[in-house]
Protein backbone atom coordinates (compact mmCIF):
# COMPACT_ATOMS: atom_id res chain seq x y z
CA UNK A 1 0.00 0.00 0.00
CA UNK A 2 1.70 3.25 -0.85
CA UNK A 3 2.67 5.72 2.20
CA UNK A 4 0.54 9.04 2.10
CA UNK A 5 1.96 12.54 2.76
CA UNK A 6 1.18 14.43 5.86
CA UNK A 7 -1.07 17.14 3.52
CA UNK A 8 -1.99 14.49 1.24
CA UNK A 9 -5.47 13.89 0.82
CA UNK A 10 -6.85 9.87 0.38
CA UNK A 11 -8.71 9.62 -3.16
CA UNK A 12 -11.45 7.94 -3.98
CA UNK A 13 -10.07 4.45 -5.20
CA UNK A 14 -7.62 4.76 -1.55
CA UNK A 15 -10.68 4.51 0.38
CA UNK A 16 -12.39 2.12 -1.41
CA UNK A 17 -9.80 -0.58 -1.04
CA UNK A 18 -9.93 0.32 2.49
CA UNK A 19 -13.82 -0.09 2.64
CA UNK A 20 -13.20 -3.05 0.69
CA UNK A 21 -10.69 -4.88 3.55
CA UNK A 22 -12.66 -3.72 6.39
CA UNK A 23 -15.90 -5.46 4.71
CA UNK A 24 -13.54 -8.63 4.46
CA UNK A 25 -12.05 -8.30 7.84
CA UNK A 26 -15.48 -8.15 9.16
CA UNK A 27 -16.91 -11.42 6.94
CA UNK A 28 -14.03 -13.32 8.02
CA UNK A 29 -14.58 -12.40 11.93
CA UNK A 30 -18.57 -13.81 11.59
CA UNK A 31 -17.34 -17.30 9.69
CA UNK A 32 -14.49 -17.51 12.64
CA UNK A 33 -17.71 -16.79 15.14
CA UNK A 34 -20.32 -19.34 13.16
CA UNK A 35 -17.01 -22.02 13.48
CA UNK A 36 -16.86 -21.54 17.31
CA UNK A 37 -20.24 -21.70 17.93
CA UNK A 38 -20.76 -25.18 15.85
CA UNK A 39 -17.64 -26.70 17.54
CA UNK A 40 -18.46 -25.54 20.82
CA UNK A 41 -19.17 -28.72 23.24
CA UNK A 42 -22.91 -26.88 24.42
CA UNK A 43 -23.90 -27.53 20.56
CA UNK A 44 -23.29 -30.98 20.39
CA UNK A 45 -25.96 -31.18 23.90
CA UNK A 46 -29.15 -32.41 22.81
CA UNK A 47 -32.13 -30.39 22.92
CA UNK A 48 -35.25 -31.73 24.79
CA UNK A 49 -38.83 -30.83 24.05
CA UNK A 50 -41.55 -31.13 26.45
CA UNK A 51 -44.79 -33.60 24.60
CA UNK A 52 -47.79 -32.99 25.24
CA UNK A 53 -50.83 -36.10 24.63
CA UNK A 54 -54.28 -36.45 24.79
CA UNK A 55 -55.65 -39.68 25.42
CA UNK A 56 -59.24 -40.93 25.61
CA UNK A 57 -60.24 -43.62 28.03
CA UNK A 58 -62.63 -46.51 28.70
CA UNK A 59 -64.55 -44.61 31.15
CA UNK A 60 -65.46 -43.49 34.63
CA UNK A 61 -67.60 -44.88 37.20
CA UNK A 62 -66.51 -41.64 39.71
CA UNK A 63 -68.63 -39.04 39.52
CA UNK A 64 -66.19 -36.34 40.45
CA UNK A 65 -63.77 -37.72 37.51
CA UNK A 66 -67.02 -36.74 35.30
CA UNK A 67 -67.89 -33.37 37.16
CA UNK A 68 -64.18 -32.00 36.43
CA UNK A 69 -64.31 -33.11 32.78
CA UNK A 70 -67.59 -31.03 32.90
CA UNK A 71 -66.22 -28.23 34.42
CA UNK A 72 -63.36 -28.22 31.98
CA UNK A 73 -65.42 -27.78 29.25
CA UNK A 74 -67.84 -25.03 30.47
CA UNK A 75 -64.41 -22.87 31.30
CA UNK A 76 -62.96 -23.67 27.36
CA UNK A 77 -66.41 -22.14 26.57
CA UNK A 78 -66.49 -19.55 28.44
CA UNK A 79 -62.74 -18.65 27.45
CA UNK A 80 -63.80 -18.88 23.64
CA UNK A 81 -66.76 -16.60 24.48
CA UNK A 82 -64.75 -14.19 26.28
CA UNK A 83 -64.29 -11.37 23.49
CA UNK A 84 -68.05 -11.36 23.08
CA UNK A 85 -68.95 -10.76 26.71
CA UNK A 86 -66.46 -8.26 27.14
CA UNK A 87 -67.53 -6.00 23.66
CA UNK A 88 -71.40 -6.93 24.50
CA UNK A 89 -71.82 -7.45 28.71
CA UNK A 90 -69.71 -4.13 29.53
CA UNK A 91 -68.89 -0.49 28.62
CA UNK A 92 -66.68 -1.19 25.89
CA UNK A 93 -69.25 -0.70 23.08
CA UNK A 94 -69.97 2.67 24.41
CA UNK A 95 -66.54 4.12 24.84
CA UNK A 96 -64.71 2.59 21.59
CA UNK A 97 -67.35 3.73 19.56
CA UNK A 98 -66.87 7.35 20.82
CA UNK A 99 -63.48 7.64 20.65
CA UNK A 100 -63.56 6.22 17.26
CA UNK A 101 -65.98 9.01 16.35
CA UNK A 102 -63.75 11.47 17.99
CA UNK A 103 -60.56 10.83 15.51
CA UNK A 104 -63.16 11.03 12.76
CA UNK A 105 -64.42 14.41 13.83
CA UNK A 106 -60.54 15.31 14.20
CA UNK A 107 -60.28 14.39 10.55
CA UNK A 108 -56.61 12.99 12.27
CA UNK A 109 -57.18 9.48 9.39
CA UNK A 110 -55.58 6.69 11.78
CA UNK A 111 -54.51 9.08 14.84
CA UNK A 112 -54.64 7.55 17.34
CA UNK A 113 -54.11 4.46 16.03
CA UNK A 114 -56.55 1.26 16.49
CA UNK A 115 -54.51 -0.11 19.10
CA UNK A 116 -54.57 2.96 20.88
CA UNK A 117 -58.16 3.19 21.06
CA UNK A 118 -59.00 -0.38 21.82
CA UNK A 119 -56.14 -0.66 24.47
CA UNK A 120 -57.47 2.75 25.77
CA UNK A 121 -61.23 1.19 25.73
CA UNK A 122 -60.26 -1.69 27.31
CA UNK A 123 -58.66 -0.20 30.47
CA UNK A 124 -61.54 2.24 30.75
CA UNK A 125 -63.78 -0.46 31.15
CA UNK A 126 -61.83 -2.52 33.56
CA UNK A 127 -62.29 0.85 35.61
CA UNK A 128 -65.99 0.86 35.39
CA UNK A 129 -66.51 -2.34 35.98
CA UNK A 130 -64.67 -2.96 38.80
CA UNK A 131 -67.45 -2.97 41.10
CA UNK A 132 -69.12 -5.83 39.16
CA UNK A 133 -65.80 -8.02 39.37
CA UNK A 134 -65.20 -7.05 42.91
CA UNK A 135 -68.78 -8.40 43.21
CA UNK A 136 -68.39 -11.13 41.25
CA UNK A 137 -64.69 -12.73 42.93
CA UNK A 138 -66.12 -12.02 46.77
CA UNK A 139 -69.73 -13.45 45.73
CA UNK A 140 -69.04 -16.39 43.28
CA UNK A 141 -65.52 -17.41 42.31
CA UNK A 142 -63.92 -17.32 45.63
CA UNK A 143 -66.96 -19.49 47.36
CA UNK A 144 -66.88 -21.79 44.63
CA UNK A 145 -63.29 -22.08 44.56
CA UNK A 146 -63.01 -22.75 48.00
CA UNK A 147 -66.16 -25.74 47.69
CA UNK A 148 -68.51 -23.19 49.61
CA UNK A 149 -71.30 -22.93 46.59
CA UNK A 150 -71.98 -24.84 43.56
CA UNK A 151 -71.10 -24.01 40.09
CA UNK A 152 -75.62 -23.34 39.61
CA UNK A 153 -75.01 -20.96 42.30
CA UNK A 154 -71.80 -18.99 41.64
CA UNK A 155 -73.02 -18.65 37.78
CA UNK A 156 -76.56 -17.19 38.82
CA UNK A 157 -74.17 -14.71 41.01
CA UNK A 158 -72.40 -13.94 38.18
CA UNK A 159 -74.97 -13.02 35.56
CA UNK A 160 -77.30 -10.91 38.43
CA UNK A 161 -74.10 -9.26 39.06
CA UNK A 162 -73.83 -8.40 34.84
CA UNK A 163 -77.44 -7.81 35.16
CA UNK A 164 -77.46 -5.14 37.53
CA UNK A 165 -75.21 -3.31 35.30
CA UNK A 166 -76.88 -3.73 32.25
CA UNK A 167 -80.18 -2.77 34.06
CA UNK A 168 -78.63 0.52 35.10
CA UNK A 169 -78.02 1.53 31.31
CA UNK A 170 -80.66 0.39 29.13
CA UNK A 171 -83.42 1.87 27.86
CA UNK A 172 -86.96 1.10 29.09
CA UNK A 173 -87.90 1.29 25.55
CA UNK A 174 -85.54 -1.23 24.29
CA UNK A 175 -85.97 -3.19 26.32
CA UNK A 176 -89.94 -3.21 26.21
CA UNK A 177 -89.02 -3.93 21.88
CA UNK A 178 -87.33 -7.66 22.93
CA UNK A 179 -89.58 -8.73 25.23
CA UNK A 180 -92.51 -8.00 23.03
CA UNK A 181 -90.20 -9.73 19.98
CA UNK A 182 -89.78 -12.93 21.99
CA UNK A 183 -93.73 -13.10 22.77
CA UNK A 184 -92.94 -13.85 26.54
CA UNK A 185 -95.04 -12.12 29.80
CA UNK A 186 -94.17 -8.61 30.84
CA UNK A 187 -91.67 -9.43 33.49
CA UNK A 188 -92.95 -8.18 37.04
CA UNK A 189 -89.43 -7.64 38.59
CA UNK A 190 -85.53 -6.90 36.76
CA UNK A 191 -84.69 -10.36 38.21
CA UNK A 192 -87.28 -11.98 35.92
CA UNK A 193 -85.79 -10.73 32.89
CA UNK A 194 -83.70 -13.57 30.79
CA UNK A 195 -80.11 -12.31 29.62
CA UNK A 196 -81.33 -13.18 26.20
CA UNK A 197 -83.47 -10.54 26.00
CA UNK A 198 -81.26 -7.76 28.16
CA UNK A 199 -78.30 -8.20 26.38
CA UNK A 200 -79.52 -6.90 22.64
CA UNK A 201 -81.61 -4.33 24.66
CA UNK A 202 -78.55 -3.25 26.46
CA UNK A 203 -76.22 -3.55 22.85
CA UNK A 204 -78.34 -1.50 21.21
CA UNK A 205 -78.85 1.07 24.03
CA UNK A 206 -74.92 1.35 24.39
CA UNK A 207 -74.79 2.39 20.52
CA UNK A 208 -77.86 5.21 20.59
CA UNK A 209 -75.76 6.76 23.45
CA UNK A 210 -72.74 6.29 21.84
CA UNK A 211 -73.86 8.05 18.62
CA UNK A 212 -75.55 10.83 20.89
CA UNK A 213 -72.26 11.43 22.98
CA UNK A 214 -70.48 11.30 18.98
CA UNK A 215 -73.23 14.06 17.41
CA UNK A 216 -72.10 16.49 20.29
CA UNK A 217 -68.31 15.93 20.09
CA UNK A 218 -68.81 16.19 16.06
CA UNK A 219 -70.53 19.89 16.64
CA UNK A 220 -67.65 22.60 17.30
CA UNK A 221 -65.66 20.33 15.04
CA UNK A 222 -68.19 20.44 12.23
CA UNK A 223 -68.63 24.47 13.13
CA UNK A 224 -64.77 25.09 12.63
CA UNK A 225 -64.76 23.11 8.84
CA UNK A 226 -67.39 25.57 8.24
CA UNK A 227 -65.89 28.15 8.86
CA UNK A 228 -62.55 27.54 7.48
CA UNK A 229 -64.45 26.52 4.20
CA UNK A 230 -66.07 29.65 3.47
CA UNK A 231 -63.30 31.77 4.45
CA UNK A 232 -61.54 30.00 1.95
CA UNK A 233 -64.41 30.37 -0.38
CA UNK A 234 -64.43 33.91 -0.28
CA UNK A 235 -60.73 34.49 -0.96
CA UNK A 236 -61.02 32.19 -4.41
CA UNK A 237 -58.75 29.13 -2.67
CA UNK A 238 -61.37 26.63 -4.22
CA UNK A 239 -58.86 24.21 -4.91
CA UNK A 240 -56.94 24.46 -1.44
CA UNK A 241 -59.01 21.62 0.49
CA UNK A 242 -60.26 22.81 3.92
CA UNK A 243 -59.49 19.87 5.99
CA UNK A 244 -55.90 21.63 5.46
CA UNK A 245 -56.18 24.50 6.88
CA UNK A 246 -58.98 23.34 9.58
CA UNK A 247 -56.87 20.37 11.28
CA UNK A 248 -54.58 22.69 13.03
CA UNK A 249 -56.93 24.74 14.17
CA UNK A 250 -59.27 21.16 15.46
CA UNK A 251 -55.77 20.25 17.39
CA UNK A 252 -56.17 23.77 18.79
CA UNK A 253 -59.18 23.62 20.02
CA UNK A 254 -59.36 20.66 21.26
CA UNK A 255 -55.61 20.92 23.29
CA UNK A 256 -56.65 24.51 24.78
CA UNK A 257 -59.87 23.06 26.14
CA UNK A 258 -58.42 19.46 27.69
CA UNK A 259 -60.24 17.50 25.52
CA UNK A 260 -59.15 13.81 26.49
CA UNK A 261 -59.35 15.23 29.84
CA UNK A 262 -63.52 16.18 28.81
CA UNK A 263 -64.30 12.99 26.82
CA UNK A 264 -62.93 10.37 28.91
CA UNK A 265 -63.96 12.36 32.09
CA UNK A 266 -67.65 12.39 30.61
CA UNK A 267 -67.79 8.90 29.40
CA UNK A 268 -66.41 7.49 32.96
CA UNK A 269 -69.29 9.41 34.75
CA UNK A 270 -71.81 8.34 32.24
CA UNK A 271 -71.96 5.03 33.46
CA UNK A 272 -72.21 6.06 37.41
Amino acid sequence: MPSLASGERMGPVMLKRLWNRRKLCACLLIVLGMVFLLSSPLWGKPFTVPTVSLSVGDGTDDPGNVAIVIQLLFILTVLSLAPAILVMLTSFTRIVVVLSLLRHALGTQQIPSNQIIVGLSLFLTFFIMTPVWEKVNTQALQPYVNEEISAESALAVTSGALKGFMMKQVRQKDLALFVKISGNEKPDTADNITLPVLIPAFVISELKTAFQIGFMIYLPFLVLDMVVASVLLSMGMMMLPPIMISLPFKLLLFVLVDGWYLIVGSLVQSFS
